[in-house]
C-alpha cells in the first residue's frame, strides 16, 4: 500500500492528536515527528497550526455532512432516523473513549482570534441544527413547529454529548434519545 503524501500524513496525524488530546495540547513539532515529515514540508502545506486545525475540522465536517445527508435521504421514518442518529452517537462516544465533539473541544481552547476555526465550528454546528430541523420536518409538515423541535433536539444532543464526555458514562445519550423522540411526537 502506498504511503500517503506529506499533506495527507500531516492532516491525518494532526487529526488523531487533536481529537485525542485537544488542539491546545499538541505542538507543531510533535505533529511533524509523528507524521514523519520535514518542517519545511509542514509549512509548505499549512502555514500555521491554526490553518492545519481548520483543514482538520473541514475534513471532519465533510464526512459528517455526508453522513447526515445519507440519513435525511435514506429509508425509514423520522423516528427511526433520529433514533439511529443517537445510536451512532452512543457508538461514537464509546469508540472514542468519551472524547466528545471535536468542534466543542476545539472551540473551548482556540480563542476568539482564531476566526477560521470559529467559522468551521459555527458551520458545523449550524449544519447539525439544520439536520435536526429537517428530521422534525419529515415528521411534521409545519415548518415553524419542526424548526422549534429541531432546535430543542440540537440542544439536547449538545448537552448529552458534553455530559457523556464529562461523566464518561453513556446514560446521557440514552436519555437524550428518549427526549428527542418525544419532541417529534406532534
Amino acid at each position: 500500500m502506498k504511503k500517503p503524501n506529506a499533506r495527507e500524513r500531516i492532516l491525518e496525524t494532526a487529526g488523531k492528536l487533536f481529537h485525542k488530546r485537544g488542539y491546545s495540547e499538541v505542538g507543531i513539532n510533535e505533529i511533524i515527528n509523528e507524521a514523519e515529515t520535514a518542517k519545511a514540508s509542514f509549512y509548505q502545506h499549512y502555514p500555521s497550526k491554526e490553518a492545519l486545525c481548520e483543514a482538520w475540522l473541514q475534513s471532519v465536517h465533510e464526512k459528517s455532512d455526508n453522513h447526515l445527508k445519507s440519513i435525511i435521504e435514506g429509508e425509514g421514518d423520522a423516528d427511526s432516523k433520529l433514533s439511529g442518529y443517537f445510536d451512532d452517537l452512543r457508538s461514537y462516544m464509546i469508540q472514542s473513549e468519551f472524547r466528545g465533539c471535536p468542534y466543542s473541544n476545539t472551540g473551548v481552547v482556540s480563542g476568539n482570534s482564531c476566526t477560521g476555526i470559529q467559522e468551521q465550528i459555527l458551520e458545523h454546528k449550524d449544519c447539525l441544527r439544520c439536520f435536526f430541523r429537517e428530521l422534525a420536518f419529515q415528521k411534521c409538515d409545519d415548518r415553524e413547529k419542526a424548526d422549534e423541535a429541531g432546535d430543542r433536539i440540537f440542544l439536547i444532543y449538545s448537552g448529552a454529548t458534553t455530559e457523556t464526555q464529562n461523566l464518561k458514562e453513556i446514560w446521557p445519550v440514552d436519555i437524550a434519545q428518549q427526549a428527542a423522540l418525544q419532541l417529534i411526537q406532534f
